[in-house]
């Protein structure tokens, strides 16, 4: 299958932008077979004409390799530290107004849950949250605000009853006021020029899908999008082994500040 992989992600990339040697190799090789199973293709390459010649399943398949995994406050624990600890240090330096960049957003649930967050802080008007993902579709959901319950699972009650509205089917719709925070687009990590002049980059659980130099581009990135001061906030299955090299330090767990 080496040399068939080989050819599937040179046209992959061709056609999507999408570069799979950036991705651990032997997760990306399952998510595909497992795909390609469902939809009874024999080889990549009758696979790669499928999604080719067929959007809806093109689109579907891009969802799926961006493993969009997201739900509001997510690891209560760690949105108590940003709180707590996180939001005081940035008030140092920011105290009018904080520029935030989610990056990988998702559904949009991370996003949310920030502009939430903040507003105990700052008035929503001064609340800047560029929220990006590489996925269109689930761009979509996130600019519609619409999230079954089991989404809001971990959001603490004030901000169910302040910013959600319930609606008849059991569905709960983000406020226009929240929404007016945030701004959705398409960016691609590994391609696409980042936002910059940011107090906070929350970039979590997307990177241990990486390869190591795709990872260390990616922090290199952020970094230089921060400002001094600044912090990352990561998920709790990732570490930055020799943050130092990026101009990052350990500020709390899953916390890096900018040197």
């Amino acid at each position: 299958m080496l040399d068939e992989y080989e050819e599937f992600k040179k046209n992959f990339l061709l056609l999507s932008g999408l570069d799979l040697n950036c991705y651990k190799e032997t997760q990306m090789k399952r998510r595909i077979l497992s795909f390609m199973g469902r939809h009874q293709c024999e080889n990549l390459q009758a696979f790669f004409q499928l999604i080719k010649r067929n959007g809806d399943i093109y689109n579907t398949f891009i969802t799926y390799l961006t493993i969009n995994v997201s739900e509001f406050y997510r690891n209560p624990a760690q949105w108590k530290t940003l709180e707590d600890i996180i939001i005081p240090h940035l008030l140092k330096n920011s105290k009018k107004s904080i520029r935030i960049w989610s990056a990988a957003c998702s559904t949009g649930d991370e996003p949310y849950s920030l502009a939430m967050v903040f507003s105990d802080f700052y008035p929503l008007e001064q609340i800047e949250i560029i929220a990006t993902d590489m996925d269109k579709e689930v761009l979509d959901i996130a600019k519609k605000g619409c999230y079954h319950t089991k989404s809001i699972k971990s959001l603490p009650e004030k901000y169910r009853k302040k910013f959600l509205r319930q609606d008849t089917s059991g569905f709960y719709h983000v406020s226009d006021s929240l929404k007016q925070c945030i701004t959705f687009r398409e960016h691609n990590l590994l391609t696409d020029t980042y936002p910059g002049n940011l107090d906070l980059v929350v970039c979590r659980n997307v990177l241990i899908y990486f390869t190591e130099e795709a990872k260390d581009q990616i922090y290199k990135g952020i970094s230089q999008s921060l400002k001094k001061d600044g912090v990352l906030f990561v998920g709790s299955t990732e570490q930055i082994i020799g943050s130092d090299v990026f101009g990052l330090e350990t500020f709390q767990s899953f916390f890096y500040r900018k040197i």
